[in-house]
């Protein structure tokens, strides 16, 4: 089952875990010094918050997965959509080690898919890119270069 995923960079991060913890009835699953989670069956949705973003507001959206089959096949349609799709192998962000595929919408809307396969003690790896440009994930600012090879266009 595919779980809905929303990050929102924030500027106060106690102000915000108190308004997110009333609003949804419960406490952050995961809480750390500059990130919190909730993941919540009712919506079923992975809400994360950071102080990790230059500005306060939508950081991106994604889609969860339960094993890496789901992802591969998210993957191929996102290809499919014909956007440049930067994929990633045992990535550590948001103190998870996770595979992704990351993409933006033709708005320029970030889009996260992931399969989280562990904890990690680290914000991420890539954390100096997402400050760099204006992300508070490790790496949907990252630029993905789209490579022509005869007629295909593929993603490096």
């Amino acid at each position: 089952m595919k779980r809905f995923h929303v990050h929102v960079a924030v500027a106060d991060l106690a102000q915000s875990i108190q308004f997110y913890s009333t609003f949804f009835n419960t406490a952050p699953t995961v809480k750390k010094d500059d990130y919190a989670k909730w993941m919540l069956d009712d919506p079923r949705i992975n809400f994360a918050i950071s102080t990790r973003g230059r500005e306060p507001g939508l950081d991106h959206l994604g889609i969860q997965v339960d094993d890496g089959e789901d992802l591969k096949e998210i993957s191929l349609r996102l290809k499919q959509a014909q956007q440049p799709v930067l994929e990633q192998e045992q990535t550590t962000c948001c103190y998870a080690k996770a595979d992704k595929a990351w993409v933006h919408d033709p708005q320029g809307i970030a889009w996260e898919s992931f399969y989280t396969t562990g904890t990690a003690t680290t914000y991420g790896e890539d954390a100096v890119i997402s400050l760099q440009n204006n992300s508070a994930c490790c790496a949907s600012a990252v630029e993905v270069v789209p490579v022509t090879i005869g007629k295909k266009e593929c993603s490096k």
